[in-house]
């Protein structure tokens, strides 16, 4: 199915359970798909950001005191209204992301396994309770923070924000979201299937806007935790911007992933699966493959990757790029790897943009080869479906070269043998790892996250280890008669 662009909608911040118009100017969104304007988003004052997440802090107090099982009926309803209209969700997130619809649709089909993972957390223990002592007992209690606020990028407008908010309110939390100024009306649909779902009011706020929104929610001291996933340069400023007020602070930040090829990888399998890692949502995830480190000789996969990346449609198996000066840096960033010694094997500049679509902001496949490891094309995230190819002679060089990268999100190698495998995964830099997977995202309950400059801050944003981020544990110790014996403790 082809993504449709939906009529211009008005949209505005959702205050208190209610769309509320904000005072201070709006933001324009345009499709990457004709480059013409879908909508627009109202923008909060400072007023109504400080009466927004006070409205927020107040309707925690009772949802803190709701017993899980009755948080996780309203969660339960949100998953059906979620998957009842998810294809209307997907077109609405294509529209304004560039994604095609079947990413669309299962960027918001990862963001419901979040979601279902939140709804076990019902049934799991979080809490315990121990008799350490004759007659002492400890025990400890997961509790919620309050008010916690997440900022989330333009490229899965749905499914990055699905990884924070069921968990952050079904362990009790008000959440405060402030999404993409460049993708925000996927925003509306999902702040109306969860008041619909029964959340109550305050419970869920969405504030829009760019900078002054972002650091009205950091600095506002109601606000405990702040999650952010985006580029790297940003993700420092939020992160120091938050610790130095004292909140605990996640933020996830931009990439460079390498995979390894290795000459007994089957081509069938390593073809398909480079290929789709950096051309899939048009190479702009963080989970995206960017350099192909080639170890000896592997020319006949070089050819099946080439052949898959040219196969693909515009419009229909690849979507577009988010803006249009995204698609200059890229043109600029082919011609500067060219000038530097780099050989074109496919060029995505002279693709033609597809029908309906001319005035779209459009980048085909590109295959760079003969990279040198030190060049831009090799080091910097382009953000785009651009692959540099740097060959090796061995696995130890190739392991060298993936270690120099500042960021360390992911890494992958395509090979049939098991030890080798096993060495990438022991000694390869980076905080998720794939075999024979070009896009090696941890299926829930398994968490998301990388290390270096992909992550700033402890713990990861989804799983079993992000319920410390979301929540604190309380250690009581109690003792309610005297014993006959003793010991230190008692």
């Amino acid at each position: 199915m082809q993504t449709k662009i939906p009529e211009p909608v008005q949209g505005h911040n959702f205050i208190s359970g209610r769309w509320t118009p904000g005072t201070d100017g709006t933001v324009a969104v345009n499709s990457p798909y004709t480059g013409k304007s879908i909508g627009s988003v109202s923008v909060p004052n400072a007023k109504q950001i400080d009466e927004a997440i006070q409205a927020a802090d107040a309707a925690q107090k009772d949802w803190a005191r709701t017993p899980m099982k009755e948080r996780a009926k309203v969660l339960f309803n949100f998953r059906n209204i979620l998957l009842r209209d998810i294809d209307m969700i997907a077109h609405v997130k294509s529209s304004e992301s560039g994604k095609t619809f079947d990413e669309g649709k299962a960027g918001l089909m990862k963001g419901i396994e979040v979601l279902e993972y939140a709804l076990s957390l019902q049934n799991a223990d979080l809490g315990g309770k121990v008799e350490v002592s004759r007659g002492v007992m400890c025990e400890y209690r997961r509790e919620a923070l309050g008010v916690v606020a997440n900022i989330t990028p333009f490229n899965f407008p749905a499914m990055v924000p699905m990884w924070t908010i069921p968990i952050a309110l079904a362990l009790g939390n008000a959440y405060v979201w402030k999404p993409s100024d460049k993708t925000p009306l996927t925003a509306l649909k999902i702040a109306d299937a969860l008041k619909e779902a029964g959340l109550p009011d305050g419970l869920l706020t969405v504030l829009h806007g760019g900078e002054a929104t972002v650091n009205g929610i950091i600095d506002h001291p109601l606000v405990k935790a702040i999650g952010f996933v985006g580029s790297t340069k940003i993700a420092k400023l939020v992160y120091t911007r938050a610790t130095a007020l004292g909140k605990r602070a996640l933020c996830l930040g931009g990439a460079k992933n390498h995979i390894i090829l290795l000459p007994d990888a089957n081509p069938e399998l390593s073809g398909v699966g480079i290929s789709d890692s950096f051309t899939g949502c048009a190479g702009q995830r963080c989970m995206a493959a960017s350099v192909l480190l080639a170890v000896g000789d592997v020319s006949a996969h070089i050819k099946k990757i080439t052949e898959r990346a040219t196969s693909l449609q515009l419009g229909k198996d690849m979507g577009a790029i988010i803006t249009k000066a995204q698609v200059e840096f890229l043109h600029g960033a082919i011609a500067r790897a060219e000038a530097a010694g780099a050989r074109i094997l496919v060029d995505g500049r002279k693709a033609k943009a597809p029908a309906e679509f001319e005035g779209g902001n459009w980048l085909a496949p590109t295959v760079l080869d003969q990279v040198q490891p030190g060049s831009e094309a090799a080091k910097i995230e382009l953000f785009g479906p651009i692959i540099s190819i740097v060959h090796v002679k061995d696995l130890t060089e190739a392991l060298a070269i993936q270690a120099t990268s500042e960021y360390g999100n992911a890494c992958s190698v395509f090979t049939s043998n098991g030890a080798l495998a096993e060495r990438v995964t022991r000694e390869a830099r980076a905080g998720m790892v794939g075999v024979n997977v070009g896009v090696p995202v941890p299926r829930e309950p398994f968490s998301f996250g990388g290390i270096n400059a992909s992550k700033f801050g402890h713990g990861d944003i989804t799983g079993a280890h992000s319920l410390d981020f979301w929540s604190d544990v309380k250690k009581i110790t109690s003792k309610w008669e005297k014993q006959n014996d003793s010991n230190w403790m008692s």
